[in-house]
């Protein structure tokens, strides 16, 4: 098992990225889509920087994470990272990479119920 507190935000954020991305697809399909370009466009709701950071926004405003999840999410905002946004600025790709690394940490902790929590909103929200 991955230990999440080795791992730095820009790791967190890789995986959870990729969480995020399988829940996000998973819904499309189950909501009926097949069309690969419906899909696609559907699914840049979810997945982008903006809609992400927006989301995290949100979230922060109804101050419901936890002072631990806090942390999480800004070793995952604050981390150095090489990648370079392509559609979105600094601010907002830093906050989305912070939403991405807190995905990840609750997946690899295994708190499938904070994950489904916060799933089911973002699902109500965007």
């Amino acid at each position: 098992m991955i230990h999440p507190d080795l791992l730095n935000g820009s790791a967190l954020a890789f995986i959870g990225d990729a969480v995020l991305s399988l829940y996000v697809r998973q819904h499309l399909l189950e909501s009926g889509l097949t069309k690969a370009k419906d899909l696609q466009e559907t699914s840049t709701k979810y997945v982008s920087a903006k809609a992400q950071a927006k989301f995290i926004q949100i979230l922060l405003t109804q101050n419901v994470l936890s002072e631990e999840e806090l942390v999480i999410y800004k070793r995952g905002r604050n981390h150095r990272s090489d990648s370079i946004a392509k559609n979105a600025d600094v601010v907002t790709y830093r906050q989305a990479t912070g939403f991405e690394a807190l995905i990840g940490y609750w997946y690899l902790t295994q708190n499938e119920t904070r994950l489904k929590q916060i799933w089911d909103q973002m699902k109500t929200t965007i």
